[in-house]
């Protein structure tokens, strides 16, 4: 789960999580951003257009440095081995790899001229800055010199890796989100199989769900709380269809009953259980990237997660005996089941990069090569990005039937994903506080709230233009 992992842990926002690869997102931060669209990112470095690799040009010896967000064990070797690849076919390019990057980190260096060759991030959100900006540069000059074949990625996956006609990213692995379940959690509570509506959703939550004497929850039967590991709006409010803009770029929050409709649902929950309890069972829930996951210990019987989580379990040695689902969907949109949310880590070339030929061949690689994407996805658990490594036979995933669901997720033509706005995504960000205020009965009138969060969106889409 790159994004996880690859969209989106949340770790910026107490209810909305930093990627898209939608899971260990870094944190976002806003103000760089807007800082180098202010700044016409004056970075040093070059920024001209990386040169295609059509391929009589230059092999003369070359280092370049490649930062990404990576730092479980498994996943830095899975980085290491697809990387040996690339230099087995570029022998004369030699890849300095620094795992553990965030995008602040990578914000800073652009703004202080040391910027990597190629970077990658887990949050798909601040791909609309990035481009907007110039803090990464636009690759459609390469893509076009080297005819990539941009119909082998799926629309709703090319949707986040651009902006306003430039395409300053491409997308390296993808996060897809579904319901994981307790299949003996859920036998001793008698429920047969996996809900599909959101309200059978919240009667079996009920059902799995047991008190402590004192009143306090002992296993969760579903979380409903914003900002509990991949249960964030983005996630939720897909079941009801919603989207977070307009045609135009502006807010929709207020206009579009999804976002009413989801987060109505949610309270209710929410209520069911009481907030506060829900705040003290989730200050006791083990680290979401650890084995001491409240999922993989059997706390709760219910989550949405990405399709990382399957690897995770695996390489925790976690007991647990589950199974997946699509995630559930509003009552009233049957037609949306089998769909879900997808997000995904992007990579590209910031500037002020030293080396833009060699590394416009890295980026090309990691997210073209069939092979390289295949096998890599299979490594850590990830969605392939390309259509033909969703078919590869590197991709052994792909016969795990717990796996193949977030494949058929990500393939379904009703899946969708955030879009990009030039501001990094504020519209998530700003719609985190007041989630938080909401889930706690701090909002008296939602619709009045949602209209707030809808003039607050639009000032920082004003401000970055």
């Amino acid at each position: 789960m790159f994004i996880h992992r690859h969209s989106f842990t949340v770790r910026h926002s107490p209810v909305v999580p930093a990627r898209a690869h939608g899971r260990r997102l870094a944190a976002f931060v806003l103000a760089p951003i807007l800082a180098l669209a202010a700044a016409g990112c004056s970075a040093g470095g070059s920024n001209s257009p990386a040169k295609a690799d059509v391929g009589a040009d230059d092999t003369t010896p070359v280092t370049i440095t490649f930062w990404h967000g990576l730092s479980s064990a498994h996943e830095v070797a899975a980085v290491n081995a697809v990387l040996a690849k690339f230099h087995q076919k570029y022998p004369y390019i030699t890849v300095q790899a620094v795992s553990g990057q965030t995008d602040d980190k990578v914000n800073q260096a652009i703004r202080g001229g040391t910027a990597p060759d190629v970077a990658s991030s887990f949050n798909a959100a601040n791909v609309g800055g990035w481009c907007a900006s110039g803090a990464f540069q636009d690759l459609s000059a390469d893509i076009a010199a080297d005819h990539v074949d941009m119909s082998q990625i799926p629309q709703a996956v090319q949707s986040y890796t651009a902006f306003d006609g430039k395409r300053c990213t491409m997308p390296w692995l993808a996060d897809t989100f579904g319901l994981y379940y307790n299949k003996k959690l859920f036998a001793a509570a008698g429920i047969t199989a996996p809900p599909k509506t959101m309200t059978e959703l919240a009667q079996d939550a009920k059902k799995l769900t047991v008190f402590n004497p004192d009143g306090s929850i002992k296993t969760a039967g579903f979380m409903p709380y914003l900002g509990t590991y991949q249960m964030v709006t983005e996630h939720l409010v897909t079941s009801w269809g919603g989207k977070w803009l307009k045609p135009d770029g502006t807010s929709n929050v207020a206009s579009d009953p999804a976002f009413a409709a989801a987060l109505t649902w949610q309270k209710n929950l929410v209520d069911w259980f009481g907030a506060g309890k829900l705040a003290k069972f989730k200050a006791g829930m083990g680290d979401e990237m650890s084995a001491q996951n409240a999922f993989e210990t059997g706390n709760v019987a219910m989550m949405v997660d990405g399709e990382w989580r399957t690897a995770f379990i695996k390489n925790d040695k976690s007991d647990v005996d589950y199974g997946t689902a699509p995630m559930p969907v509003a009552d009233d949109k049957p037609e949306l089941y089998g769909s879900g949310y997808v997000g995904g880590n992007v990579i590209g070339i910031p500037k002020g990069s030293k080396h833009p030929a060699a590394a416009w061949k890295l980026v090309k690689f990691l997210t073209t090569d069939t092979d390289a994407v295949a096998s890599f996805a299979d490594a850590i658990g990830n969605v392939p990005t390309t259509i033909a490594a969703l078919d590869s036979p590197a991709l052994t995933l792909a016969q795990d039937p717990d796996f193949a669901t977030f494949l058929e997720v990500f393939k379904n033509p009703a899946t969708s994903t955030t879009p990009a706005s030039p501001d990094g995504g504020a519209y998530l960000t700003d719609f985190g506080p007041f989630a938080e205020k909401w889930q706690n009965g701090q909002v008296p009138d939602l619709k009045a709230g949602l209209a707030g969060v809808d003039k607050q969106n639009d000032a920082a889409l004003k401000l970055s233009q």
